[in-house]
C-alpha cells in the first residue's frame, strides 16, 4: 500500500484564522472586485490553505531527498525516500552491477536505511513497473481535497469564518456580502434623500438597489457591483431604509410606510414574561406538541419539514392579522441573511388573490392576514393550511371553506363589568375549525375593553386561569376543563403561553389533573399566594 505525505488528520477540526488567511481574502476581495458571501470566501480560503500546505509537503518531501524508482541511477552517499516503505528514508553506501541475464544491464545499490538495516535496491532498470506510480502529493488525502472538506467540515468552518469577520472593521457586510471598506464609492446625503423620494412614490417600495441605482443617477463608471454594494451600505445605515428581500435578494422599503404591526409588536402579541420559574412539564406538554403552534413555545411544535402545515388560529394572532413562526413553520416562510424584517406575498389558495407578507423574525411572526381572515369570516380555531409556494418569496394560504351553517360553538361574552363569560351558542361556521381552540366573538370591541382591562390592571395570572376554568366548567356536564380548551381561553384577554399555564395548574392544590390533558377546579381549596 502505497502512502503519500498528509497533513494532520484533525487539521481542519482545529482550523483557526490566521492573520495570513484574513489577508489573503482581503488581497482576494481586492483581486477579484466583486462582494462575496461567507460561502464563496470560505470556499476560496479552503483553497488557498490547501495550496499552502500542499506546498509545504512537497517541500518537506523534496528536502527528505529523491523519491525512488529503478529507472534512475544512484551513488554513493544519495539520500533516498521509498514510497512504499511509508516514506522511509535510506543512504546509498555501495553499488555493484546487477545479474540478471533475462534483463538489460542495470545496477545494485545497497542502502542503509535509518533504522540501521541494510536493503539491496534495483539502479538504471527502465523496464520496472514501480516507474509508472505516481506519488504526488495528497493524491489520496481528503484532508487536501476542497469538495471532501467542504462536505465534512463546511459548516464549523463557515461558524468560524462568520465570527472572524464581525471582528473585523476592514470589511462591511451586508445582506450576507463582504467587501473591503476602503473601496467603497461615496454615497452622500442628496442620492439618500433622492432614494427616499423614489420609495415615496412606490407607496414605501419595495424595489431592488438597482432600480434605486438608475433612478437616482450615482454615478456607475466606477464597477456597476462595487456602486450597488455602496449604495446598499449607505441605505443599510441611514435608519429610514428597511432592507427587506429574503436570502439571496436585496430589496429596500421606506421604514416609515411599513404597517403599523411591521414597525411595533401587535399588542395582542405582547408577552410579559412571569416571575416563577417554569416547571418541569414535559409529559403533557409531549400529548400536544403536534396540536399547538406558538411562538413563545419554539421548541413545542414538531421540528422535521413538512409540505403543508395546519394550525389552529389563537385569539391573538387571528385579531392581529398574524401567524406564528414555531417549530418547522420556519421551512414554509423566505428567511434573510441579516434583515429582521423580510417582505413577501401571501397567495390566497380559495380566492387566487394576494396579499402583501411580512416576517419579523425576532419577535417570531409573520403579518398580513387580517384582510384575508375577514374575507372568510375565520374565527379564532378555525384551521389555517400553509405551504410554501412555487414561486420565491412566496407562502400559500388556505382555509377549508364551506357554505356557512349554523354550529354550536363556544361564544366568549363581555358583561356590563367587564368580565368575560362563556355559553355554548349557535353560530354560522364557514370553515372547518378546532373543537378544543374555536371560540366565537360577537363584539370585537367590547373583548378589546376586556383585554386592556386585564393588562393594565396587571391581573395575577393565577385569577385569570382561576376565572376561566370556572367558566369553562359549566360547559362540560363532568366540571372537567381541558387544558387546550384552557390555553385558547385565557389568551382572549391576555397572552400567555403554554409552559407557564401548566406550571401553574401542576403546583396549585386547586387544579386537580385528571388525565387525557383534563383538570378540574377544586373550589374548597382557596387562592393560594397569586402569581402576578
Amino acid at each position: 500500500m502505497i502512502a503519500s505525505p498528509k497533513i494532520n488528520e484533525d487539521y481542519w477540526l482545529n482550523f483557526q484564522l490566521e492573520e495570513s488567511d484574513l489577508e489573503y481574502l482581503y488581497n482576494h476581495l481586492l483581486e477579484i472586485e466583486s462582494p462575496q458571501t461567507p460561502q464563496e470566501l470560505l470556499t476560496a480560503l479552503i483553497g488557498e490553505r490547501i495550496r499552502v500546505e500542499k506546498n509545504r509537503l512537497k517541500e518537506q518531501q523534496s528536502n527528505s531527498g529523491k523519491i525512488y524508482f529503478p529507472r534512475d541511477e544512484y551513488h554513493q552517499g544519495d539520500i533516498i525516500t521509498f514510497p512504499l516503505l511509508n516514506w522511509e528514508r535510506g543512504k546509498v553506501i555501495s553499488t555493484r552491477p546487477g545479474k540478471n541475464p533475462d534483463s538489460a544491464p542495470f545496477s545494485v545499490v545497497t542502502v542503509e536505511m535509518e533504522n540501521g538495516d541494510n536493503k539491496l535496491f534495483a539502479s538504471g532498470l527502465e523496464d520496472h513497473a514501480l516507474n509508472q506510480k505516481n506519488f504526488d502529493i495528497s493524491s489520496d488525502d481528503l484532508n487536501l481535497d476542497i469538495n471532501s472538506v467542504l462536505e465534512r467540515f463546511g459548516d464549523i468552518l463557515l461558524e468560524r469564518l462568520n465570527q472572524e469577520l464581525a471582528q473585523n472593521s476592514e470589511l462591511v457586510r451586508i445582506a450576507g456580502r463582504w467587501f473591503p471598506h476602503s473601496l467603497l464609492v461615496d454615497v452622500n446625503i442628496g442620492y439618500l434623500n433622492m432614494a427616499e423620494a423614489l420609495l415615496d412614490m412606490e407607496q414605501g417600495g419595495p424595489l431592488p438597489t438597482r432600480a434605486i441605482l438608475e433612478q437616482i443617477e450615482l454615478p456607475t463608471d466606477v464597477n456597476l457591483k462595487l456602486t450597488e454594494f455602496s449604495l446598499n451600505l449607505a441605505l443599510q445605515e441611514d435608519p429610514r431604509f428597511d432592507e427587506v428581500g429574503p436570502a439571496g435578494e436585496i430589496l429596500w422599503y421606506l421604514r416609515r410606510l411599513e404597517p403599523e404591526y411591521v414597525q411595533n409588536l401587535p399588542p395582542f402579541l405582547k408577552y410579559l414574561p412571569l416571575e416563577f420559574p417554569i416547571s418541569e412539564t414535559g409529559d403533557i406538554l409531549s400529548m400536544i406538541s403536534d396540536k399547538i403552534y406558538d411562538e413563545l413555545e419554539p421548541d413545542l411544535a414538531p421540528k422535521q419539514k413538512e409540505e403543508e402545515i395546519s394550525l389552529s388560529l389563537l385569539y391573538p394572532h387571528w385579531r392581529a392579522g398574524t401567524l406564528p413562526l414555531a417549530g418547522n413553520m420556519k421551512y414554509l416562510f423566505p428567511t434573510a441573511y441579516e434583515a429582521p424584517r423580510v417582505r413577501f406575498v401571501f397567495l390566497d389558495q380559495n380566492q387566487d388573490k394576494k396579499y402583501e407578507g411580512w416576517i419579523i423574525r425576532n419577535e417570531r411572526y409573520a403579518y398580513g392576514l387580517k384582510e384575508w381572515y375577514s374575507s372568510l369570516e375565520l374565527m379564532p380555531g378555525s384551521i389555517i393550511k400553509i405551504r410554501r409556494g412555487k414561486n420565491p418569496g412566496e407562502v400559500i394560504v388556505r382555509a377549508d371553506t364551506h357554505r356557512p351553517t349554523r354550529d354550536w360553538i363556544r361564544t366568549a361574552l363581555v358583561g356590563a363589568d367587564g368580565g368575560v363569560v362563556f355559553a355554548m351558542l349557535k353560530q354560522m361556521v364557514p370553515a372547518t375549525f378546532d373543537e378544543r381552540m374555536v371560540i366565537a366573538v360577537p363584539d370585537v370591541a367590547a373583548l378589546d375593553k376586556a383585554w386592556e382591562m386585564t393588562n393594565r390592571s396587571r391581573i395575577p395570572l393565577e385569577k385569570t386561569v382561576i376565572k376561566m376554568m370556572r367558566e369553562l366548567a359549566k360547559l362540560n356536564p363532568q366540571g372537567h376543563i381541558n387544558l387546550i380548551e384552557l390555553y385558547a381561553a385565557i389568551n382572549i384577554i391576555r397572552r400567555c403561553p403554554l409552559s407557564p399555564l401548566l406550571t401553574l395548574l401542576s403546583n396549585r392544590s386547586w387544579a386537580k389533573y385528571m388525565g387525557d390533558l383534563y383538570f378540574r377546579l377544586d373550589e374548597s381549596v382557596k387562592e393560594e399566594n397569586a402569581y402576578a
